[in-house]
């Protein structure tokens, strides 16, 4: 592997000509600086990304912090992180949490040892964990969706306004009897797509059954297991509201083991908006999130932290939109009038 000192003396400089040519950090002529770069491309030399931090102070890495990287809506978090740093000239270090707290918080004090120069953060359920590790921390941090400290940026999304979306369509079909598979309790996002569904059946003067609610895991496991326990009820629902695709695509699983059809005997919605949503059979009518913009969103924000500069805090949440497909329906009138007995 070719040195410095290599390259210096083939392009015929000294090795603090080299570093200037390589940090920017002082002017030196457009035919040194052309010569300088051609030697490096030809001996395929590699500047130190560690000497090149200590000299300037930034590592141009940005640190990721997750609970779950194997959920679907975190990996399309990611992509949008990823895009907007890498077009920005920066890599990231991703650290994940595997929904352990204890781990996230173990990642964050690591992440932060590792001198890098900004953090986005996915707290989860870990608020409690991870909030004293941010108190008094000199390193830029934007948090995505779950609120850990209020004096830090923050772009999420609008998980109450997706419950009540996604429940006021099904009301406007004329669903009487409609429950609710929500994640684990614990969970913010679970929580508030929870209050929004409440919101929209409060509203129409229904209420909500707590019989009609299965707190689950967030995946299709989770929503298959769910759904046949609220299919089982003896005033069993005519609609279902998935607090995530995952879980609704297990749903239909469960329905049709119950020899319901879907949408004809049963609705069901999600609400991620998942690619492989608009693939299953049915087509799974969803509320759709903006994930990735919001990905970009806050690598956009971290940038602007890191660089020094000073705009507004931001606490910002953004609303998905519902996208109506072959999942659900009016009901049928047999069902419609078993519900309201």
């Amino acid at each position: 592997m070719a040195t410095m000192k290599q390259v210096a003396e083939r392009a015929g400089v000294s090795t603090s000509t080299v570093s200037h040519v390589i940090n920017n950090t002082r002017a030196v002529s457009e035919d040194v600086r052309q010569r300088v770069l051609a030697v490096i491309d030809e001996m395929r030399y590699i500047p130190s990304a560690v000497a090149r931090s200590l000299k300037n102070d930034k590592t141009h890495t940005i640190g990721v912090s997750v609970p779950d990287n194997t959920d679907p809506a975190i990996a399309e978090l990611l992509r949008g992180i990823e895009d907007a740093a890498f077009a920005a000239g920066y890599t990231i270090m991703l650290c994940n949490g595997y929904d352990d707290p204890q781990r996230q918080a173990a990642h964050l004090r690591g992440l932060i040892e590792r001198r890098i120069d900004g953090l986005v953060l996915v707290a989860g359920s870990a608020r409690d964990e991870l909030a004293p590790l941010l108190a008094g921390q000199r390193v830029p941090v934007v948090l995505a969706d779950h609120d850990v400290a209020a004096d830090l940026d923050l772009i999420g999304l609008d998980h109450e306004a997706t419950g009540y979306a996604a429940t006021r369509h099904l009301l406007e079909l004329g669903h009487k009897r409609i429950a609710c598979l929500a994640g684990p309790a614990r969970h913010p996002a679970t929580r508030e797509r929870l209050a929004g569904c409440r919101r929209a059946l409060d509203e129409a003067g229904l209420g909500l059954d707590p019989a009609c609610v299965a707190h689950v895991a967030p995946d299709c496991q989770g929503g298959h297991e769910g759904a046949r326990r609220l299919l089982a009820l003896d005033r069993a629902p005519t609609a279902l509201f998935a607090c995530s695709d995952l879980m609704a695509l297990g749903a239909l699983r469960a329905a049709q083991e119950a020899g319901l059809r879907v949408p004809e005997d049963l609705s069901v919605v999600g609400a991620c908006g998942l690619e492989m949503a608009a693939f299953s059979t049915p087509r799974l009518s969803t509320v759709t999130q903006p994930i990735y913009q919001m990905g970009h969103a806050l690598t956009a924000l971290l940038l602007q932290r890191i660089r020094g500069e000073q705009p507004p805090r931001r606490r910002e949440r953004l609303r998905g939109q519902l996208v109506v497909r072959d999942s659900s329906a009016r009901p049928p009138v047999r069902r419609l009038l078993a519900a309201a007995s």
